[in-house]
């Protein structure tokens, strides 16, 4: 069916997918969707803009750089005009790949490219080339600088990529921020975006806003005339993170790199190539969410035996940090300084202790969880939070109450993996000095997965969570822990980009505003979590933590007058409509024990899958997915909505014919509501085949979770 990256030119290739018009060479997707046209204007700039279904998508936009020297920092000639073409290629590719993990069994790689060759005029002249691939679904460019005499070592001042858009269109965003993601999403129109509204609710780690007109990828749109727009990046390795300026005077977006201490963006040598810019786009808001071309753009997986990555549930000593029921540290004296580890005295309120572990072992053994991550575990938390503190964690070290060979001993059985935390303080070049350690560490002890943290002022002093020394950071870390066959859950690092394909053990970013701003914040709003798939989850999976079943946040802390703001059945079904390998059952065991009924859904869900179909969605409002478990025959249903009730028809014709299923159905109860009766949900099952038609009703802020299996 597939053909093997086939290349074809001349005439034969002009009938099909390009012509040149008007100086214009167009690039057509394979359907003919899509248009992609490329030029250079008068000037010498190089030009181009998009089309879906001869609408307009991304009107005439400029594309270039500007650079400087290494060594003298002295500006080269800007490589954004005074350009010509000195070579120019079409080819394109059909094939098929396999993932190790993800939502669907394989993913088709269909598309055509254009490759076009730039130069500056005269005897110092620079050249680059601009990659351009047209799938079904949207485009990704890239810039690359072959080796040249001109060129060897030098800096990106700028990279001036537009995305002109036709108009005011609806946006959901979060602040340019260059140091954290955790924001609650908005939801205005372009011309309304102010990264200094004080209705942000910014997260407690951001730092300033350098921008009030610039906002973060992945950026969905959605324009006046029904399109559906995704701009993001893929492939970000070596490069800082892209954040959009926009004018609103005319709507052109353009792309603002994350700088160094210095204020430059990126040190690069040729050859070098910059991160894909991606746009997807179509009528349907769900091919967004079915799209796999950011996957696609990124190389394949460099781990050629992964039989060692598993994705996986787990439990663990997290959520009752957060609800203030115990403490990451020891002593209890938190964010003290000066203290000596070797006389901290316990306070009575540690969690991370041999006999608290012990229990979550027990509770993931009894119930089917493959781990149990404990968080607090090593000295180091009573000082360990503020601005630039080096040296504060060592990986290696537990508290005096944590027996970390008798854990690995009683995990190992009880058939449980034990999942290690290493919160690095931000204190970057600490924890890079000490990986190999900390690892030999893990493996030792019986740990195959870490949790990494970043939380604080990076250092190196000076540099960002989302710039070219921490995007290489991160990617080290997934290189080093792959070789040492241990899976990666990296907190408060990057946005995402498709990197898990090619470092398959990266399991899971956090890199958004998760479930712990529930347990000490204002919370999220209902509409938050439809519209993650469409932003933070373009990029790769989220380690968002659903599953909370005590609500009514006053249960354990009576000062706390407010609820989670959804329902329990919507806590359910987010393990289906949030594709991860890695899910948290993250409430305390004493909450599933008191309603095991519901929590029979958590343990019957899969986290990998070779399906996936997305019946229905609209950006901050609702979302229905439908995925078959890996190797099963079963299926799950999740359905999602924002803060207003909502009635849905759900077709199972993705079904087998001529089989009967079982649908158990966790449904919000008649009068259950987000705010007045969160936990209210009733189980009710009936038999269906592929053409059943379910009747959902959610509540406000509510959902449904169903799993369908074949009757035996």
């Amino acid at each position: 069916m597939f053909l093997k990256n086939y290349c074809i030119a001349g005439i034969a290739l002009l009938i099909s997918s390009l012509s040149i018009a008007q100086n214009k060479t167009v690039v057509s997707s394979p359907s003919k969707n899509i248009q992609l046209e490329f030029w250079l204007d008068g000037q010498g700039t190089p030009m181009y803009d998009l089309m879906y279904k001869n609408r307009s998508v991304i009107l005439p936009s400029s594309m270039g750089f500007e650079l400087k020297q290494t060594i003298t920092n002295e500006p080269l000639p800007a490589l954004k005009d005074g350009l010509v073409i000195t070579a120019s290629s079409v080819t394109g590719a059909d094939d098929e790949w396999t993932p190790v993990w993800g939502d669907v069994k394989s993913i088709r790689d269909h598309y055509n490219e254009y490759d076009v060759t730039l130069s500056q005029k005269g005897d110092k002249a620079i050249s680059f080339k601009i990659i351009f691939k047209v799938f079904d679904d949207g485009v990704g460019f890239r810039y690359e600088f072959p080796e040249q005499q001109n060129l060897n070592h030098f800096i990106v001042a700028a990279e001036r990529t537009q995305f002109h858009l036709t108009g005011d269109h609806k946006a959901f965003w979060i602040p340019g921020d260059y140091d954290s993601n955790e924001f609650s999403p908005n939801v205005t129109n372009l011309s309304e975006v102010n990264a200094d509204d004080a209705s942000l609710a910014a997260s407690i780690f951001a730092h300033q806003f350098f921008d009030k007109d610039a906002v973060q990828t992945p950026l969905m749109l959605k324009s006046k005339d029904g399109l559906y727009i995704n701009i993001h990046e893929a492939a970000l390795v070596n490069y800082p993170a892209m954040n959009l300026h926009i004018d609103k005077s005319n709507f052109n977006l353009s792309s603002v790199l994350v700088p160094d201490a210095l204020g430059n963006m990126a040190y690069l040598q040729a050859p070098a190539k910059t991160p894909w810019r991606t746009i997807l786009v179509s009528d349907k808001a769900t091919d967004i969410l079915a799209s796999h071309t950011i996957l696609n753009l990124n190389d394949p997986s460099v781990i050629k035996d992964p039989s060692w990555i598993h994705p996986t549930k787990y439990v663990g000593i997290w959520w009752e940090m957060h609800i203030g029921k115990s403490t990451w540290d020891y002593a209890g004296n938190q964010n003290a300084t000066n203290f000596d580890p070797s006389v901290l005295k316990p306070s009575g309120k540690h969690g991370a202790t041999t006999a608290n572990v012990k229990k979550y072992i027990d509770f993931a053994s009894k119930h089917g969880f493959g781990g149990v991550l404990v968080e607090g575990w090593n000295v180091g938390w009573e000082d360990w939070f503020g601005q630039y503190k080096e040296n504060v964690f060592d990986f290696v070290t537990p508290y005096p109450d944590f027996d970390v060979k008798e854990l690995h001993r009683y995990a190992a059985s009880k058939n449980v993996k034990l999942i290690m935390h290493h919160e690095t303080s931000a204190s970057v070049t600490n924890y890079e000095r000490q990986m190999d350690t900390a690892y030999r560490f893990m493996k030792a002890n019986g740990y195959d997965a870490v949790k990494t943290g970043y939380v604080g002022h990076i250092i190196p002093r000076g540099e960002h969570h989302d710039g070219q020394w921490m995007v290489n950071h991160y990617v080290r870390v997934a290189q080093k822990t792959a070789s040492y066959k241990i899976m990666l859950d990296a907190h408060e690092p990057v946005r995402p980009t498709g990197l898990s394909r090619t470092y398959p053990n990266w399991l899971a970013c956090e890199a958004a505003r998760g479930m712990e701003f529930n347990a000490w914040s204002t919370g999220n709003k209902p509409r938050h979590e439809t519209i993650f798939p469409f932003t933070r989850f373009m990029g790769g999976a989220m380690d968002y933590t659903p599953g909370i079943f005590q609500l009514d946040l006053s249960y354990w802390d009576k000062n706390k007058k407010e609820t989670i703001h959804t329902t329990l059945a919507k806590q359910l079904a987010l393990y289906v409509t949030i594709c991860s390998p890695l899910q948290m059952a993250a409430d305390l065991p004493e909450s599933y024990e008191k309603r095991l009924d519901a929590f029979q859904f958590i343990k019957d869900v899969a986290v990998d899958w070779d399906d996936s179909k997305y019946l229905e969605a609209e950006p901050g409002e609702y979302i229905t997915i439908a995925r078959k478990a890996k190797k099963t025959n079963n299926w799950f249903i999740g359905a999602i909505t924002n803060e207003n009730k909502r009635s849905t028809d759900v077709a199972l014709d993705f079904l087998d014919n001529n089989k009967k299923y079982t649908a158990t159905i966790y449904a919000d109860a008649p009068d259950a509501d987000y705010q007045k009766n969160p936990e209210a949900y009733v189980i009710s099952k009936q038999v269906v085949d592929n053409k059943s038609i379910l009747h959902l009703t959610l509540a406000p802020g509510g959902g449904c979770a169903i799993s369908v299996v074949p009757v035996k």
